[in-house]
C-alpha cells in the first residue's frame, strides 16, 4: 500500500464512543500512580524495556545511547494522557499523540507543559487525521477497543514511514485473561470497571492475519505476564498479554 495515496484517504471511523466515554473520565487520575490507572503505571515499565530493545534492534542504534530516537517521528495513537508519549519524546523523538477523548488530550497537554516537553497532542480518530510519515508507531492496549479492527490496522500502516517500526499490545483471549484481567482485576479494583470486554480481545493469530492483510509482517509476540514475585514482566508466556513489533512485508 503506497503510504502516500493512504494519508490522504479518508478511513471508516474506527472509535467506540462509549469507549472514549469510559476513559475521558479517567483522565484527572492518569498520572496518579497509585490511582484508577494504577496499573498502566506498573505495566509501563515492561513497555519500555521491550519497546527499547526494539528500537535499537529496528534502527541499528547503540544500546546505551541516551536518544535513541533523535531525529525520528513517533505516534502514539491511543495515548491516554501521555504515559508512553513522555517517554518516547525523553528518548528523542518528536512525539505526536492521539486520542479520542478530549478529557485525555487537555490532561496531556497539561503534564507534558509542567514536564517541560514539546507534544503535538491531538484528538481524534486517527484514520481521518490524514497522519503518515512517522518511524515508530505505537499504540498499547487500544485495539481491543475500536469499533473496527482492520480499519485502524490500515490506519496505523497508513502513518508508518517506509522502513518505519509498528509497536503493538493487547490481552489475548483466553481463559485466563477473562479469569484474572475482567473478573479478577476490576472486580477488587485494580483496573477500573467496564474498562475491558473479553469478546474485544485478540489473540496473537487473529492479530497476525489482520496485520498480513494490510501488507504488514508482526514479529514473535513477547507476553507479558504477572506473578507474585515479579509483578508484570517480559515472558514467553502470551496467556494474559501480548507486544510484538510490526513491520512493513519486504
Amino acid at each position: 500500500m503506497s503510504n502516500a495515496t493512504s494519508a490522504n484517504t479518508i478511513r471508516p471511523a474506527t472509535i467506540r464512543e462509549s469507549e472514549a466515554a469510559h476513559f475521558g473520565k479517567l483522565a484527572a487520575d492518569w498520572w496518579n500512580p497509585k490511582g484508577s490507572s494504577a496499573m498502566l503505571h506498573k505495566l509501563n515499565p515492561v513497555r519500555l524495556s521491550f519497546i527499547r530493545d526494539a528500537i535499537d534492534a529496528h534502527f541499528g542504534n547503540d544500546s546505551r545511547a541516551a536518544r535513541p530516537l533523535a531525529a525520528k517521528r513517533a505516534l502514539d495513537v491511543g495515548c491516554g494522557a501521555g504515559l508512553l508519549c513522555e517517554p518516547l519524546a525523553r528518548l528523542g523523538a518528536e512525539v505526536t499523540g492521539v486520542d479520542a477523548a478530549e478529557e485525555n488530550i487537555a490532561a496531556a497537554r497539561l503534564h507534558a507543559e509542567g514536564s517541560g516537553l514539546g507534544i503535538d497532542y491531538r484528538c481524534g480518530d486517527v484514520g481521518q487525521l490524514g497522519l503518515a510519515g512517522y518511524d515508530l508507531v505505537t499504540s498499547m492496549e487500544v485495539i481491543e477497543h475500536v469499533a473496527d479492527k482492520a480499519a485502524f490496522i490500515a490506519a496505523l500502516e497508513a502513518a508508518l514511514a517506509p522502513g518505519g517500526l509498528m509497536i503493538l499490545s493487547t490481552p489475548n483471549r483466553t481463559t485466563r485473561s477473562r479469569l484474572l484481567l475482567v473478573e479478577g482485576a476490576e472486580a477488587i479494583g485494580m483496573v477500573p470497571r467496564g474498562t475491558h470486554h473479553w469478546d474485544d480481545f485478540i489473540t496473537p493469530v487473529e492479530l497476525h492475519d489482520l496485520l498480513e492483510d494490510a501488507g504488514l509482517k508482526m514479529g514473535n509476540p513477547m507476553g507479558i505476564a504477572w506473578s507474585v514475585s515479579k509483578g508484570l514482566h517480559l515472558s514467553d508466556d502470551l496467556a494474559l498479554n501480548y507486544i510484538a513489533t510490526v513491520t512493513r512485508k519486504d
